[in-house]
């Protein structure tokens, strides 16, 4: 693909590099692009903020629905940006989406199609450019991306956190890089302790509720804290370095453990969501959905349970918004909230009382697929504030937006686009995504010869083996879903203006068979669009004189 060449310098492969005059070039990969810098550069570079959260669903926000969760925190970032009512990830699987998010490829473009294929050692990803253009990188929070020591290396502040706590355990304390956590070790570590112990109140489900103990040294509160203080040091630094910083919240993901302000406040609020009898034993559903149900379905004597289980979980979220409550205080005290591109989202969702599940699995339901997704930028003038964009757009078009916003031109290998109201990109009536590395199919049979009662345990035993079946791809418009896998035994299709819920699969009514053919197409578009990445090198121009 052209690439543009205005103010940036293009440092080609070890066998072809000079500089470019601007232009329009042809090159095979990598390219690295350097942002204009010093007095070269129009205006001070922007920071760059990504904060994430991990398996929180669009829908666990009153912004995209809800009846009962109010974040006040995330609608003071939408009334500042731009919020897209319809983002979906590339994978609705932590690893997969987080390297396809980085790298804006699709994950059978890079290789990641399961939680244990991390970021490949070559490559091309938003830190090495980010890198080499002189930001200042950092990570705060849950990583579940990076492995390789090169990547590492390309971060000056690494504070790493997940579900469990620290990385390294109790009493040794983490490896951090750059800046140490704000708060002890040991106070950190008791923080967690109940995520590591909990009872679950079922063999599917567990939650539990935590009093007495510091808001700031549970995850939220101390990847808060400690954004909040990189912010004030960045701030206080001589000189005119920009920061690129992903805060990536491990939380709303399971253990859910809430703390007790928190879960009370919800307690009473939450409402489940309608359910369909019948709905995964009259025939209509794939057998993967089936099995899926059977591991992760809430039975009648468990409904008391699960509506604790979602108090945990948005009371959660709940103290999720005043985290970023605190960020964005920080950012406006700071002064770098006018030359802060600041992006929040999810890499995913959380079934939460959907289809009567709860976690998640490799299905496409909008609890899981669907995401929040917000982009502000106050200080340029060409993001409008409090808009809503209603286009069909992807976790992996946020990079090449970023990259659009600086002035930077996004390399070939990178297969999302800019988004639409964000920038002059066009809006889209499409979105995909996918799951699977072609493994075989996890059948109801297998299923059978495992111990019952067919809970989290068989979940857990099973997770390897589902991660990586069949070949499921997914496309989505407004109106419509539909899902293909050519190894499974049947098709997917919801008419999501009469059943937003998704709870009847329609594919074999005959009266939708022309919706069924133009999304089959529009789902064989994509998949050819997409399979040859990074693009193959192209013979130079002068081949293409035939005169």
């Amino acid at each position: 693909s052209p690439i543009r060449v205005s103010k940036l310098v293009a440092h080609f492969s070890p066998d072809c590099c000079h500089f470019a005059p601007p232009g329009v070039y042809s090159y095979p990969l990598p390219i690295h692009l350097s942002l204009p810098t010093g007095d070269s550069a129009v205006s001070p570079q922007p920071n760059i903020l990504v904060i994430m959260t991990d398996q929180q669903k669009a829908t666990a926000s009153h912004l995209w629905g809800n009846a009962f969760c109010q974040t006040p925190n995330l609608a003071r970032l939408a009334a500042e940006g731009v919020l897209y009512e319809h983002a979906i990830t590339p994978h609705p699987l932590c690893m997969p989406a987080r390297v396809a998010f980085w790298t804006g490829r699709y994950a059978h473009s890079t290789g990641s199609r399961r939680n244990e294929t991390p970021m490949k050692p070559d490559a091309l990803h938003a830190f090495k450019l980010w890198k080499e253009a002189g930001y200042r990188c950092g990570l705060i929070g849950k990583n579940h991306c990076f492995s390789e020591q090169a990547d590492l290396d390309l971060f000056d502040v690494w504070c790493e956190i997940g579900h469990g706590g620290l990385p390294a355990g109790p009493i040794i304390g983490p490896t951090t890089k750059g800046m140490d956590w704000f708060r002890p070790i040991d106070a950190i570590d008791a923080a967690h302790d109940l995520r590591r112990t909990l009872t679950p109140q079922n063999p599917r489900f567990g939650y539990a509720i935590s009093d007495h103990l510091p808001l700031e040294d549970h995850s939220t509160g101390l990847v808060a804290g400690q954004t909040v203080r990189f912010l004030e040091a960045q701030a206080d630094q001589q000189g005119d370095q920009p920061f690129a910083l992903w805060v990536s919240f491990p939380d709303p993901h399971e253990p859910w453990v809430c703390p007790r302000s928190y879960f009370e406040e919800m307690e009473d609020q939450v409402q489940l969501p309608p359910w369909r009898p019948g709905e995964f034993n009259d025939g209509t559903a794939p057998e993967r959905n089936q099995a899926l149900y059977e591991m992760l379905g809430v039975r009648s004597e468990e409904i008391d349970e699960l509506r604790g289980l979602l108090a945990a979980y948005y009371g959660m979220v709940c103290f999720l918004d005043d985290g970023v409550g605190q960020i964005l205080d920080a950012l406006e005290r700071t002064g770098l909230r006018e030359n802060t591109i600041v992006v929040f989202c999810s890499d995913h969702g959380d079934f939460m009382g959907e289809h009567r599940m709860q976690c998640k699995g490799g299905v496409f339901y909008d609890a899981l697929v669907r995401v929040p997704l917000i982009l502000s930028w106050p200080g340029d003038s060409r993001i409008p504030q409090g808009v809503r964009d209603d286009s069909l757009v992807n976790l992996i078009d946020i990079v090449p937006t970023i990259f659009h916003l600086q002035g930077a031109a996004t390399p070939a290998s990178f297969q999302g686009d800019p988004l639409p109201t964000a920038t002059d990109a066009a809006p889209r009536d499409a979105a995909f995504s996918e799951y699977g590395a072609g493994g075989p199919l996890f059948h109801l049979s297998d299923l059978a010869q495992l111990p019952e009662p067919h809970g989290r345990r068989t979940l857990l035993q099973t997770l390897r083996w589902r991660e990586a079946e069949g070949r499921r791809k997914m496309v989505r418009t407004k109106a419509w879903k539909y899902i293909h896998d050519p190894m499974g035994d049947r098709d997917e299709l919801y008419d999501l203006a009469a059943d937003p819920w998704e709870l009847t699969n329609v594919a074999d009514d005959p009266e939708n068979s022309p919706v069924l053919a133009d999304l089959r197409l529009r789902l064989a578009d994509w998949s050819i669009r997409t399979e040859d990445s990074p693009p193959v090198p192209l013979p130079e121009e002068k081949y293409y004189l035939l005169s």
